[in-house]
């Protein structure tokens, strides 16, 4: 039978930190309410249903949750399951206790199964977490009893629940902090969701659990002696094994046999004092061998969650490993129970939503960088799936601690790059990015960040922007969502620009005045095309979809006649036709035409062309300034021309003249790499001057791109002279 909470036991337990009568009357008036309400309900285990949220209630009370958040877990289920109201609740508790209520019940509604959207239900959660993360914390709560709980569902019931916490509630109790819930959350599911692992690890725990309980003790009477040596007195030491999913985890992912798992035994050394933490360390070290590369230093990079701690794994006389930890009281208190012990409920203090949000936001790195994600308008407009995708692999499997040149810490994703972390610093640094320097070394926009690099952003005004090459090089959502919402902004822009200049153009051959040209112009005539905006006009011209003869037909008061409309569709399905070769050249006239771009001057759109008719090799096409030209024969000329729809890339040859100095053909790449231009070659001599020559063979979609880049390359010191070689 079901262990069943009561009110007494809660209130003991609830006064031990609330005096207040008032705040104690609230607390009691929530208790009549759930009870009257859920009057004979039941659970499956046949307790009577209140003593569900008295228990949820019970485990807020264990980490000193504040009056309102034990109203709201008290209430919890009353909006759902019973005939209450908002305004009830508004009413006798008050509108932050009701809204608590209702994102609770929000969540609880949200249905994690393969016939829903996964995407569409966590951002349900993500968004209720945002508006009061106390809701989040209620629902955790909720999950550990019912996990507690769980036998009594059928075995589909249990599977699916356990699943859920797993995915869910165990990783956000672990980004709270909440160590002992996560672990409690992740032990109870994995017995049923793989309960053969789940009993494998047990018993070996169990077989070993004399020899390891021998073992810690005579390594804690060790270290006691040592620290009694050097007169350290005022400090507490235990021991403890890691939970069983913590070492399946290990076992599964790392691919290790339980033997093989360095961690399992660990000791805990808890002293008043930030300097007592590192004398341990010294006196540890200098009577044990400690481990390469298992050291970490929490207390000064602490984790995203708040933990602080020193960790370092030991070899022991006896040839066992054991892993040290070595923190302060209040270090543990946070370490047991996250953000829970920052907010814990204090008399006399002044208490608010906001200000609760604004506290846990500054202690909570990733919950601040998830506010300002929520609270952004571009990511607002996002699908669910790629806000969550964004929240999920950004922000809550983040675990790579890189800085700035300043010292703050910036939290990413394992692989992310120099790319991931400007446009999570902002997004104009990542859209003006030009190059990075890691640990004062200039790298590639692809090398992968690693735990304690220090990262310093290139940017410059003029640059041309994010490409979509950059889609590639970046591994966080976040900074993909932003790179093709500045591509899709660049390119609408260009769009509408080339659309407006075809109706300018089309209205002067007709001698029309625009002046009429307006958002009830576009929305009277081109309203069935879905524009219902001057703007919107522009663009559709510039895709295409609208003639611009159409539009100053319509200023003229003119419809274009049937005759005219197929003639247009004709020369449009011609043009088609034309501009399918894979060079995206057209030569009038030809519609399978051989065609080659000449090497000697490798021209690239944008640039002007000639064709040339040569012997057995079909059209060569070269740079109406190549050298070449001049020595062909004229009648074997033809006119050729660039496609409009192109989506190649193109190789050209661009010459850089300059100082020869350090690091100035690392400039270069950097600089290359931040646009869409890739090097294809490079060859780099010194004059007799001794400058350095450098030729760089790229691949660019048109003449624009290669234009930026010079601009952006005669930037760099010691630079003096770039061109474009034709030969």
């Amino acid at each position: 039978m079901e262990s069943l909470m009561t009110f007494d036991k809660l209130i003991t337990n609830v006064k031990t930190y609330i005096k207040k009568e008032s705040d104690l009357e609230r607390i009691k008036a929530a208790y009549e309410m759930a009870s009257f309400k859920h009057g004979s309900q039941l659970r499956k285990s046949g307790a009577p249903y209140i003593s569900h949220p008295l228990a949820v209630a019970y485990i807020l009370s264990e980490l000193n949750a504040g009056p309102n958040t034990l109203i709201a877990a008290i209430l919890h289920d009353v909006l759902e399951d019973t005939q209450t109201t908002y305004e009830d609740l508004k009413t006798n508790f008050g509108d932050e206790v009701a809204q608590m209520v209702d994102g609770v019940t929000k969540i609880g509604k949200i249905s994690f199964n393969q016939e829903v959207s996964q995407a569409d239900n966590h951002q349900k959660m993500l968004i209720a977490m945002s508006k009061d993360i106390r809701v989040v914390l209620i629902k955790i709560a909720d999950r550990l009893h019912n996990m507690r709980t769980i036998h009594y569902q059928s075995s589909d019931k249990q599977l699916k629940i356990a699943s859920e916490t797993l995915d869910i509630y165990a990783p956000l109790a672990h980004r709270l902090g909440l160590f002992q819930i996560k672990a409690e959350l992740e032990d109870t599911s994995l017995k049923i969701v793989n309960a053969p692992f789940y009993h494998r690890i047990k018993n070996m725990i169990d077989n070993q659990k004399q020899v390891k309980n021998l073992s810690i003790e005579h390594m804690i009477d060790t270290i006691k002696k040592h620290l009694s040596e050097n007169h350290m007195s005022n400090y507490l030491i235990s021991g403890r094994t890691k939970n069983i999913y913590s070492i399946f985890k290990k076992m599964t992912r790392q691919n290790k046999e339980f033997e093989d798992i360095y961690d399992i035994l660990a000791i805990r050394v808890i002293v008043d004092r930030i300097e007592d933490c590192y004398q341990v360390l010294g006196i540890i070290h200098a009577h044990f061998i400690p481990i390469p590369k298992r050291f970490k230093d929490y207390i000064a990079v602490p984790k995203p969650n708040m933990y602080q701690s020193l960790h370092t794994t030991i070899l022991s006389d006896d040839g066992s490993v054991y892993e040290i930890q070595i923190r302060t009281h209040e270090m543990d208190r946070i370490a047991e129970y996250g953000i829970a012990a920052h907010w814990a409920y204090k008399e006399n203090k002044e208490y608010s939503k906001e200000k609760e949000q604004f506290e846990i936001a500054q202690k909570l790195k990733w919950y601040a960088e998830f506010l300002k994600m929520t609270e952004d308008d571009d990511d607002k407009k996002e699908g669910a799936d790629e806000f969550v995708e964004t929240v999920k692999s950004d922000i809550l499997e983040a675990n790579v601690y890189v800085f700035t040149p300043k010292g703050q810490v910036v939290e990413l994703t394992k692989g992310c790059t120099p790319i991931d972390f400007a446009y999570r610093i902002h997004s104009d640094v990542g859209n003006s990015m030009i190059g990075a320097t890691v640990n004062s070394r200039i790298v590639p926009l692809d090398y992968e960040l690693e735990t304690g690099d220090i990262v310093a952003i290139r940017t410059s005004k003029n640059t041309g922007g994010p490409s979509e090459d950059w889609l590639k090089l970046a591994k966080s959502s976040h900074a993909k969502h932003k790179i093709k919402g500045y591509l899709n902004k660049q390119n609408r822009d260009s769009i509408f620009q080339m659309g407006k200049d075809m109706i300018e153009r089309e209205a002067q051959g007709n001698k029309v005045d625009l002046g009429s040209m307006n958002d009830e112009f576009a929305k009277k005539h081109f309203s069935k095309n879905m524009i219902n905006s001057i703007e919107d006009l522009y663009v559709e011209v510039g895709k295409g979809i609208v003639s611009p003869k159409t539009v100053v037909a319509k200023l003229l008061g003119k419809e274009v006649d049937k005759e005219t409309l197929l003639q247009r569709q004709l020369e449009k399905a011609k043009r088609i036709l034309t501009t399918t070769h894979e060079t995206g050249l057209i030569v009038e006239g030809l519609t399978t035409p051989q065609i080659k771009i000449a090497n000697c001057c490798l021209p690239i759109p944008g640039d002007s062309i000639v064709g040339y008719v040569t012997k057995g090799s079909g059209i060569a096409v070269h740079h109406e300034n190549c050298p070449n030209v001049t020595n062909l024969t004229e009648m074997r000329f033809v006119d050729v021309y660039w496609a409009t729809n192109l989506t190649r890339k193109y190789p050209t040859r661009i010459q850089i003249v300059g100082q020869n100095r350090n690091n100035i053909l690392s400039d270069i790449i950097s600089t290359v790499n931040a646009t869409s231009i890739t090097i294809a070659e490079i060859n780099a001599v010194s004059n007799q001057k001794l400058e350095s020559i450098i030729t760089l063979k790229v691949l660019a979609s048109n003449k624009s791109e290669i234009e930026n880049l010079m601009v952006n390359l005669l930037k760099i010191q010691s630079i003096y002279n770039i061109e474009r070689r034709f030969k």
